[in-house]
C-alpha cells in the first residue's frame, strides 16, 4: 500500500564530518518513505513550493542553513538543505543519519 502524502514540509565551521564523508560516498540522501517532499525557494514553509519530489526520491545536498523548524519523520530540526539553485528542502525529512549539519552551510 502506498501512502500519498504531499506534504508542506518544514522543516558548519567548514571541517568536513564523517557523514559528510559518507554521504561523498554514497551520493545522495534518501527522502523519508512514504512522502512526496515539496521543494521551497528558500529555507522556510513562507517561501513559494518549486516543485515536489515523487516517493523514493534522494537528494544531493549542496549545503546546509538554519531556516524554519520542522518536524517531521527524522526528528524536529531548523537545519534546511539546499539541493539545488534555489531548491530547500526541510532536513527532518532527509535521512543523513545525524542530527546537525553534514554538508557546509550556505
Amino acid at each position: 500500500m502506498s501512502v500519498d502524502q504531499s506534504t508542506d514540509v518544514e522543516g558548519g565551521d567548514g571541517t568536513t564530518t564523517a557523514a559528510a564523508v559518507t554521504a561523498m560516498a554514497v551520493g545522495s540522501y534518501p527522502v523519508a518513505p512514504g512522502y512526496r517532499l515539496n521543494v521551497r525557494s528558500g529555507p522556510g514553509t513562507g517561501y513559494s513550493v518549486v516543485r515536489a519530489l515523487p516517493e523514493g526520491a534522494s537528494v544531493r545536498i549542496n549545503c546546509q542553513t538554519p531556516g524554519t523548524r520542522v518536524a517531521g519523520p527524522y526528528g524536529t530540526s531548523n537545519i534546511w538543505d539546499n539541493i539545488g539553485s534555489g531548491q530547500y528542502v526541510s532536513d527532518a525529512y532527509i535521512r543523513t543519519g545525524s542530527d546537525g549539519y553534514v554538508a557546509p552551510r550556505c
